[in-house]
């Protein structure tokens, strides 16, 4: 497993790949939080805080982290090398759990240097420090279990076929299907109890954990909808080598 997570992260780094999804999601999230006009403007908004920040990244990630997942399996079975990396004395499980990996250490690491907005929103705050540090952390912890799970179902979409547009954009429509549809259906009450529906969704758990309050129920719910689609890829890849 070690070897190909190994080898997902050089793939990444030895092409534009990694850098560019780095700077992407910086360059997007910074021209939205401080130089644009609108609702996730930081600086108009008066408040010294990253709500903005946390309700523009699931957006921006439901499209950068299918570009990231789109070749996993896609490129191999294009490529033809799919066949022989399931020679190799490793499990299904394994191969697909190391791509995993690999893709979703990119996407940290994308996260990481946006805790520099934590210091400047600190530095902008009146008096200095006034921030809510309970709900940024929530929010972060909510955002790496969002990562994972869109990671995961990123990773299902490629297994599904040998085209990276086609795996980009089954992705792109789970994720947000995931993310806001079972709110947006839970709107029309056509299946029953509104809140049971809006709860399948990822939006309503992860604006629970933005509050600062790590409910079981919310990392469970994460935890179960990654681990499901992991599930979902590895039965795909043995499929694959039938």
């Amino acid at each position: 497993m070690f070897a190909i997570l190994k080898k997902e992260i050089n793939s990444f780094f030895a092409s534009p790949i990694g850098y560019l999804v780095i700077a992407v999601f910086l360059l997007l999230n910074g021209l939205f939080l401080w130089l644009f006009k609108g609702e996730f403007n930081i600086l108009d908004n008066g408040f010294a805080d990253l709500s903005s920040f946390f309700l523009l990244a699931p957006w921006i990630l439901i499209f950068l982290v299918p570009a990231v997942t789109m070749r996993s399996f896609a490129d191999e079975k294009k490529q033809g090398t799919l066949e022989l990396l399931l020679t190799k004395p490793i499990s299904y499980f394994n191969i697909v759990f190391g791509k995993y990996l690999g893709a979703l250490i990119l996407i940290v690491m994308a996260l990481i240097p946006t805790l520099l907005y934590v210091y400047t929103i600190s530095k902008l705050g009146n008096p200095e420090g006034n921030l809510d540090i309970g709900s940024i952390m929530g929010s972060y912890f909510g955002l790496l279990f969002l990562v994972a799970a869109y990671t995961a179902i990123g990773l299902f979409a490629s297994s599904l076929t040998d085209n990276q547009i086609v795996a980009f954009i089954s992705a792109v429509f789970i994720c947000f299907f995931f993310y806001f549809g079972f709110e947006g259906l839970s709107n029309y009450n056509l299946f029953g109890d509104a809140f049971y529906i809006e709860k399948l969704g990822m939006e309503s758990h992860f604006k629970s954990m933005s509050r600062g309050v790590l409910d079981t129920k919310d990392i469970i719910y994460f935890l179960s909808v990654t681990a499901l689609f992991i599930t979902l890829t590895t039965l795909n890849v043995k499929r694959a080598n039938t």
